[in-house]
């Protein structure tokens, strides 16, 4: 099996499993608890929040556990703004669903929501964040790499502008750039920013949402007072032990993958694009390590997948949630390409343990399934 949709979700280390259920099982206390049970899981909690606080150089009471990305988000977006009903806030057109579609609830309740428009390989500008700045945003909200098309966004620039609007809660989703493409939240300056452990070999079910100052956001849930009261009830003690063990790991090679899997990259640009037909979506400069998107002219993407299915090649069309709408790619659609080309877009993700033969596996077989279906489509 080759497995090339990374971006939706990665397959855990295996030393992340063993940590998984060696907690689930012996520490299986409440943390609340004041038990000694409790106290052993709560002493767990605090020494993965810890490491998690190491990488980030953050405090351990600025990291809130949550669900994962999308849970970290909607926490972001509602939370900066509950207080602030009618508020401006500024976002983009090429936003993963659990931001855009959070933003549309918040227009449908009265909020006013500017979307700034991406060019065509998903960049936005300081300039238009500038442009778009008024009296009374509230919060600026954009993704640090964009998960179909792998554009890694100006987040430091935006951040340094945004110091003259303290007023202005600044979030950066950066589930897709974890560990793939380096970032600091003292150089962006951001208020607030969104991680999963899935993506990076750790388990579902877990991520974190750091918050320079809990006192700024509102929960949006009631019945406890676990997370800085911002995210009620029982931790996932293993998925957060979890999540730390994987981060300790990529860690570790962050000297050689992120690098490695550029060159990896740098082939698929190169043999795809001399494919006849085959579009390559993706930026080639500014772009992270472990996404490679292109359209093929006349084509349904979906066909392309299957076929590769049928050799145990895995990878996707676009984003996991949004892939089983059956529309086109909203993100490519936002990026204002056509909907010929966000109709056919595939989306290769790679990981660490993305090996150099697989992928000539899958230049070769892309190489030898498109010209059959495109003869049978013309035919």
């Amino acid at each position: 099996m080759i497995y090339l949709d990374n971006s939706a979700t990665t397959r855990p280390y295996e030393d992340v499993l063993q940590v998984y259920t060696t907690i689930a099982r012996n520490y299986f206390g409440n943390p609340s608890s004041l038990h000694t049970l409790g106290m052993e899981s709560e002493n767990v909690l605090v020494q993965a929040k810890k490491r998690l606080g190491a990488f980030l150089h953050c405090a351990t009471d600025q990291i809130v556990l949550t669900s994962g990305g999308t849970e970290a988000n909607a926490l972001a977006i509602h939370g900066s703004v509950k207080r602030k009903p009618g508020a401006h806030i500024i976002t983009t057109t090429v936003e993963h669903a659990s931001i855009y579609e959070n933003m549309q609830l918040l227009e449908q309740n009265g909020y006013d929501v500017t979307y700034l428009q991406a060019d065509k390989y998903g960049f936005i500008t300081v300039e238009q964040v500038k442009k778009a700045m008024q009296s009374n945003t509230a919060l600026v909200s954009i993704c640090h790499v964009q998960g179909e098309l792998g554009t890694i966004q100006p987040i430091d620039e935006i951040g340094d502008f945004l110091q003259h609007y303290p007023q202005v809660k600044y979030h950066v989703d950066a589930v897709q750039s974890l560990l793939k493409v380096p970032f600091s939240i003292n150089h962006a300056k951001v208020d607030l920013l969104s991680l999963s452990s899935h993506k990076i070999h750790g388990t579902k079910g877990t991520g974190m949402l750091y918050v320079r100052n809990a006192k700024s956001i509102d929960s949006l849930y009631r019945g406890g007072e676990q997370e800085q009261l911002i995210r009620p009830g029982t931790e996932h003690v293993a998925g957060a032990a979890g999540f730390a063990k994987a981060l300790g790991i990529g860690a570790k090679k962050l000297e050689t993958e992120p690098v490695r899997l550029g060159n990896l990259q740098k082939r698929l640009f190169l043999e795809l694009k001399d494919v006849d037909g085959i579009r390559i979506n993706s930026p080639l400069e500014n772009v992270a390590p472990h996404i490679v998107n292109f359209s093929i002219a006349g084509l349904k993407a979906e066909v392309l997948v299957q076929s590769l299915a049928q050799k145990n090649i895995y990878v996707s069309t676009q984003s996991a949630c949004s892939v089983k709408s059956g529309k086109p790619s909203r993100i490519l659609l936002g990026a204002d390409l056509s909907k010929e080309i966000a109709e056919s877009a595939i989306r290769i993700s790679l990981s660490f343990e993305t090996m150099e033969e697989e992928i000539e596996t899958c230049i070769q077989a892309i190489k030898s399934i498109v010209p059959k279906l495109q003869e049978v489509k013309s035919g």
